[in-house]
């Protein structure tokens, strides 16, 4: 394959960097790395490309600059950390690329948020005005306030899942490997790299859990960022952080790390539902699944049980024996559903005293998984 032309329309990049690449040996921070991004940045902009930073490093920097170790799971502390180490990360961020006259602006992200559907929206609106006036947005999840339940949970999913939000034509993530190989590198010393990946669901079975102390990603978790990407028409590359010029190159089409090439693109309304926290689960038969899966609306007849509170709007989980199979925007409440399910489209009226909709979830509001 020919990165180069196949790689040659990218007018939009979002780049992941991890924890491990901003603190070297998990003591201090590479200001050389961090300078050298800015460097390759700025050089991608004067060929005319956009570009979005996702950055982690607010935890390991604010536990070094609190001189704390937590125990393992320990939230309270780690969210502390974040809060000290956030300010402390941008400012670092903020001064590599003043150097180069470019000035960068913040955006922390929590899934609660991004699952509000005009929250989603406004954030497209908000990296296109930055993006406008020349400013490069730096993403990160904002530890501080987020919860077990509710959140990311590592960079490589928020980096997918900020490169389908901004229609990006390319996400690049920065590993401590050099790509994807056909077994572990580290344990089989006859690993082959796998330059081009076209079916991510046939590479699943090689990836292993993260390798590195700092972070929490894995190649799980980037075969999973493939699959968000692969669904909004965005490449990918996995290539490793501490080669020279890796970004630019990896942007500009040379053969480094591993390139997955993108597949059938969806909605963004559909991206977005794949990618929400859901607010509940609707469990439907086998006849209501087959209409689901074949993108037909879910009628109230199908539907066997409503779990959760939520309301019109909300996104949930469409569950048939056992099984999540795909996720959509609920026409009616928790409350409604309830009193409709089992029932016919022509009883809703006459069970509500109003009918909005005939569907319990119109089709052009599932995503299926």
């Amino acid at each position: 394959m020919d990165r180069r032309q196949c790689l040659g329309d990218v007018d939009r990049v979002v780049i992941k960097i991890g924890s491990s690449s901003i603190m070297r040996n998990g003591s201090r921070v590479s200001r050389d790395f961090m300078d050298s991004v800015a460097e390759q940045v700025k050089r991608l902009k004067d060929l005319g490309k956009e570009v979005l930073i996702v950055s982690s490093g607010a935890i390991p920097l604010g536990l070094k600059s609190m001189g704390v170790v937590p125990k393992p799971h320990e939230m309270p502390i780690r969210q502390a950390a974040a809060s000290v180490g956030q300010g402390i990360l941008m400012r670092e961020w903020g001064d590599c690329f003043q150097r180069y006259g470019i000035l960068v602006g913040q955006i922390l992200l929590t899934m609660d948020t991004y699952s509000d559907r005009e929250s989603a929206l406004n954030l497209h609106n908000t990296v296109d005005s930055l993006l406008s006036h020349g400013v490069v947005p730096i993403f990160n999840e904002n530890d501080a306030i987020r919860t077990q339940e509710i959140r990311f949970g590592d960079n490589d999913t928020l980096s997918a899942i900020v490169a389908s939000r901004t229609d990006s034509d390319l996400l690049v993530i920065l590993s401590d490997i050099e790509g994807l190989y056909d077994s572990n590198p580290k344990t089989n010393p006859d690993a082959k790299l796998i330059p081009v990946v076209t079916d991510v669901e046939s590479v699943m079975g090689v990836a292993g859990d993260a390798g590195s102390s700092m972070g929490t990603g894995g190649m799980k978790t980037k075969l999973s960022a493939a699959k968000v990407c692969r669904d909004s028409g965005c490449n990918m590359i996995i290539a490793l952080s501490g080669a020279d010029d890796i970004i630019y190159k990896a942007v500009t089409g040379e053969d480094v790390g591993t390139i997955f090439v993108t597949g059938t693109e969806i909605s963004k309304k559909r991206r977005w539902i794949k990618s929400a926290h859901p607010s509940g689960v609707v469990t439907v038969d086998a006849g209501a699944e087959r209409a689901v899966l074949n993108h037909k609306s879910l009628l109230p007849i199908g539907i066997r049980a409503v779990d959760g509170i939520f309301d019109k709007g909300d996104v949930v989980d469409i569950v048939c024996d056992g099984r999540i199979v795909a996720k959509g925007i609920v026409s009616y409440s928790s409350q409604d559903l309830r009193s409709i399910a089992g029932k016919h489209s022509s009883d809703i009226e006459g069970i509500l005293g109003y009918r909005v909709h005939d569907d319990a979830i119109i089709s052009e509001n599932i995503a299926v998984l």
